[in-house]
């Protein structure tokens, strides 16, 4: 029967460890004054630091979550550990050997079930790397070196290499004494015909710790083309292992990013390794998952992430399409942050391991120290996805960007960013894109405080306040004046079609840009154009009628019949003609501001050409507008 550890020996333990260095290898500590240390609770979120520790007494306590205790009792509730395990992980670290009540320390007898799995997969670590330097690992040898990595960088982050063969590991760790549960336990080895086999077999292997140091885990990558299976296989979900709970580097990179405030987060193994070997080592990997929740939970600790100071957050990811899909489901979780989160992308979309073999660390280094924000990103990329051409594709973007902008915390940032968009959209009316970023941000203000949180992106569009669907709204929006000069125009052509006829016919369907009356113009269209009414009027309402597509527009049509013109004159030419050049300038203007538009999204670096050839067509409307003006109809 197992005997328990001596007393004298629990408390050797305590008096060796110091608490603040202990805590200090989970949460970032700053002086808290009256000799003590604080830092965000690692118990539960926080915005503002109350967790605080005194190395003197070696004790800590949280005034958000009460939770409070000694070294070991912070370890055993951090890491779900007995009292035993806690004692048995802690002790190695300040050379302290055990000694159990009852006998001799026994080996495998007398340890809990974590600090066992700790053991195997310590053990598989060495036992991998040693592999590495066998005649058939030279595959995996070469495709190190093939990425800039020699042995010395190898070994710094502890590659390996998993040999073929189905019981290579496994009989090495049952000849260490370990049971066939408890290495089926560990993930290392899967459950074959015949027990437990080697879950890694003929792969690249990369320990993964936690950020104490302690191997939890493996990823295994792919190296033969006969290799059927995935191209990275992790450890399963373990009693150590949780992919969510882990990133790849964590333990090289902690210190860097307590002492910079920098954490960079990128998507492989090999990018972590390029950018520390480059000169970022403070970069640090998801492991087979996307960037969530706890990930953030881990850095905020590190970073000190509170709403007083703020850290930084550097995303880097691949160029291509999934890079950027992976960039905005990490832009989902920005606003769980303090700290200011940006994304680094390569103009030739390589990633940080591609970089620096392409141009070395100097690349690499100024990549990572200049990032886009991350907000500014997911805006150009909503904008990106739209025509920007047509007021359609216009309006599109902007419903799809402004609920971005709409969700930035800080005021004075988010008006910026609207001024900006507005810049993008090409839409010259800046303070119309404020305002409609300033009601989405309104509508989710008031929705946290109904305490509807923060969710994802798909989320927030099934929830938040969309445009208004484009159906016909026939009736006049009297604050619309552009509206009204159609439905005028559009009365005339129905009840007094020789006054507009022949030339309404020649204007283009977009210069009725309101869905319903272009509608009731596409119907005069297909019925011959005004000139084919001014010959049939008593019957041309009528016509109109019939090629009407649904009943909407042919109600629309008969209401427009018997509407009165707005005059009290008797309607003739010169009226008419009002309209006519009124409609047509509504045009021109229009086209002048999308060219401006277009011009200042081109900006000073544009082709020479091209933006020559969009000043000329500027020019020539504001000469046309001004003809309009001046000769009214004859300038048509």
């Amino acid at each position: 029967m197992a005997g328990r550890i001596k007393d004298e020996d629990v408390q050797a333990v305590k008096t060796a460890l110091r608490i603040d260095a202990v805590v200090g290898e989970y949460v970032q500590l700053a002086n808290g004054g009256g000799g003590q240390l604080k830092g965000l609770c690692p118990f539960h979120d926080e915005k503002s630091a109350s967790f605080y520790v005194n190395p003197s007494k070696g004790v800590y306590n949280c005034f958000g979550c009460q939770e409070s205790g000694d070294t070991i009792g912070f370890v055993m509730k951090l890491e779900h550990l007995s009292f035993v395990e806690t004692v048995e992980r802690l002790a190695p670290s300040v050379g302290i050997t055990l000694r159990y009540e009852g006998g001799s320390y026994v080996p495998g007898r007398q340890q809990g079930e974590r600090t066992r799995l700790l053991e195997i997969n310590k053990l598989a670590s060495a036992w991998f790397q040693e592999q590495l330097n066998s005649p058939e690992a030279e595959i995996g040898r070469r495709f190190l070196k093939e990425r800039g990595f020699e042995r010395e960088a190898a070994a710094h982050f502890g590659v390996g290499y998993a040999p073929a063969g189905f019981e290579n590991l496994t009989r090495v760790l049952r000849g260490s004494g370990y049971s066939d549960r408890e290495l089926l336990l560990s993930g290392i080895c899967s459950e074959g015909r015949r027990g437990p086999m080697d879950r890694f077999r003929a792969r690249l292997i990369w320990p993964i710790r936690d950020l104490t140091g302690e191997v939890v885990g493996f990823g295994a990558r792919r190296l033969r083309e006969d290799d059927t299976g995935p191209k990275y296989l992790n450890t399963p979900e373990t009693p150590l292992y949780k992919k969510s709970h882990v990133l790849y580097g964590i333990e090289l990179a902690k210190k860097e990013i307590a002492k910079t405030g920098r954490a960079v987060v990128v998507e492989g193994y090999t990018d972590v390794m390029a950018c520390h070997l480059a000169g970022v080592p403070s970069a640090v990997a998801t492991c087979g998952t996307a960037f969530g929740e706890d990930h953030i939970k881990i850095l905020r600790r590190l970073l000190m992430d509170t709403s007083a100071w703020k850290g930084e957050i550097v995303f880097t990811f691949d160029g291509d399409a999934a890079g950027q899909k992976a960039a905005l489901r990490a832009f989902e979780d920005d606003q769980k942050f303090a700290a200011r989160t940006s994304i680094a992308v390569s103009p030739g979309g390589m990633d940080p391991c591609e970089l620096r073999i392409a141009e070395g660390d100097d690349a690499v280094r100024n990549l990572i120290e200049h990032p886009v924000p991350l907000f500014e990103f997911a805006i150009k990329a909503a904008v990106g996805s739209h025509n920007l051409e047509s007021a359609e594709g216009r309006a599109a973007a902007l419903e799809q960007s402004a609920p971005i902008v709409a969700r930035i915390k800080d005021r004075s940032i988010q008006h910026e960013y609207a001024v900006r968009l507005a810049g993008l959209l090409g839409i010259l009316d800046e303070q119309f894109v404020v305002r409609r970023v300033g009601q989405l941000a309104r509508w989710e203000a008031r929705r946290e405080a109904a305490g509807g949180g923060a969710g994802g992106q798909q989320r927030r569009q099934e929830q938040a306040p969309q445009a208004a669907p484009q159906r016909p709204a026939f009736r006049l929006d009297a604050r619309n004046p552009a509206q009204f000069v159609e439905r005028e125009l559009l009365k005339l052509a129905l009840q007094f079609p020789v006054l507009v006829a022949p030339v309404l016919d020649a204007f283009a369907p977009e210069e009725f840009p309101t869905p319903p009356y272009a509608a009731v113009r596409a119907a005069i269209t297909a019925a011959g154009g005004v000139t084919a009414g001014a010959a049939a009027a008593d019957v041309w309402v009528d016509v109109l009628r019939e090629v009407a597509p649904d009943d909407a527009v042919r109600g629309l049509i008969t209401e427009l019949a018997v509407e009165p013109v707005r005059t009290r004159r008797a309607p003739d030419a010169v009226y008419a003609g009002e309209f006519l050049v009124k409609l047509r300038l509504q045009a021109v203007e229009r086209r002048v501001a999308a060219c401006r538009g277009q011009l200042q999204r081109l900006g000073s670096n544009a082709d020479p050409a091209q933006q020559a050839a969009v000043q000329g067509e500027l020019w020539m409307l504001q000469q046309y507008g001004q003809t309009l003006r001046s000769r009214g109809a004859e300038g048509l």
